[in-house]
């Protein structure tokens, strides 16, 4: 049942995909893209990958639809029309001899899901017989990503970072005055009223997703997209200028650079008490504690990065759709 219901999502993933490419409305390819990425969550959750369905759902749907609207309101909803006369028969035949490469080397892949592949005979025995005395965490998942695998999400958490400097970079955060940029629903009470109730709830669900990373589906990447999101529908309901009232652009630049040194200040204070770079049993005499301690420090800096990334982008685009619609 379980192949069978992978089956019937990748059809629907690749009719999708397909979809798009031939669509010229740009509002509908975001619309489309959002879909994507909710049927490509479903798989991760139909393969027990529950902590990757959350953060596709949350990042791929959520987030970044968002972001891509707020890129049309800067480029426009149609796609141009293409006047070339260049022949599409080598593209076509560069993408087809690429997918039929990727086919061929597919067919030395050993079977999906087999007990005798590689991996389950050496890196997940190891995971599932000696994390929970290493770490000490019944979630798996969080004792891999930020102990285990702890330099990888520092590597991750920076390249959140480093987006967020390129993006600034290219726009940055035009703040006009009130009068210009009298933005969001304001004639919509209703949408006013409903987002008052649910902004507290999503914010309330971040925290809870932040902190029983430990126990369950969650962790810093997924409250901070979470989190931000609820900023996110204050400012399109409110508008930006209440927005930074409450949250302002300087502030997420300060609070985006803090968590990444949250992070990497853990390892630095392990490296000082004898221990290697990121060695959680440094932080308390016993190493299970230290195990603990640890992976709620770096989870918190990964949280207080992904949420000021991600509002702060929104800012940018916001800002410059609001700026070229006062224009």
């Amino acid at each position: 049942m379980a192949e069978f219901i992978d089956l019937v999502l990748l059809a629907m993933l690749a009719l999708t995909a397909l979809w798009i490419i031939f669509l010229k409305d740009l509002f509908a390819v975001v619309m489309l893209f959002g879909i994507y990425s909710f049927l490509s969550a479903l798989i991760f959750v139909n393969l027990d990958a529950v902590d990757v369905a959350f953060t596709e759902a949350s990042v791929g749907a959520g987030i970044s639809t968002v972001l891509m609207l707020g890129t049309l309101a800067l480029t426009g909803r149609q796609e141009k029309e293409r006047l070339s006369t260049r022949s599409k028969l080598l593209p076509l035949f560069v993408v087809t001899l690429t997918g039929a490469a990727l086919i061929y080397g597919t067919l030395d892949m050993p079977p999906f899901g087999h007990p005798d592949n590689p991996v389950h005979q050496h890196v997940a025995p190891r995971y599932i017989e000696e994390s929970p005395k290493e770490v000490g965490l019944p979630n798996m998942v969080t004792s891999v990503l930020a102990s285990y695998r702890g330099f990888d999400t520092l590597g991750e958490t920076v390249v959140v970072f480093s987006a967020f400097i390129g993006v600034f970079s290219l726009l940055g955060v035009r703040r006009k005055k009130k009068k210009d940029l009298e933005s969001g629903l304001e004639s919509h009470r209703v949408l006013q009223v409903i987002a008052k109730v649910i902004i507290p709830l999503v914010i309330l669900f971040a925290l809870y997703v932040q902190f029983h990373g430990d126990f369950g589906p969650g962790g810093g990447f997924q409250a901070g997209v979470i989190a931000a999101a609820a900023f996110i529908l204050y400012a399109l309901v409110f508008g930006l200028p209440k927005a930074f009232a409450v949250v302002g652009p300087k502030f997420l630049q300060w609070m985006a650079a803090f968590g990444v040194l949250l992070y990497a200040s853990v390892g630095l204070y392990s490296m000082y008490k004898g221990g290697n770079f990121l060695d959680y049993n440094q932080l308390a005499a016993d190493p299970i504690a230290g195990q603990h301690y640890g992976i709620i420090i770096i989870e918190l800096g990964v949280g207080f990065t992904v949420f000021a990334v991600m509002l702060n982008i929104f800012y940018a685009f916001g800002s410059q759709a609001e700026r070229s619609n006062v224009q």
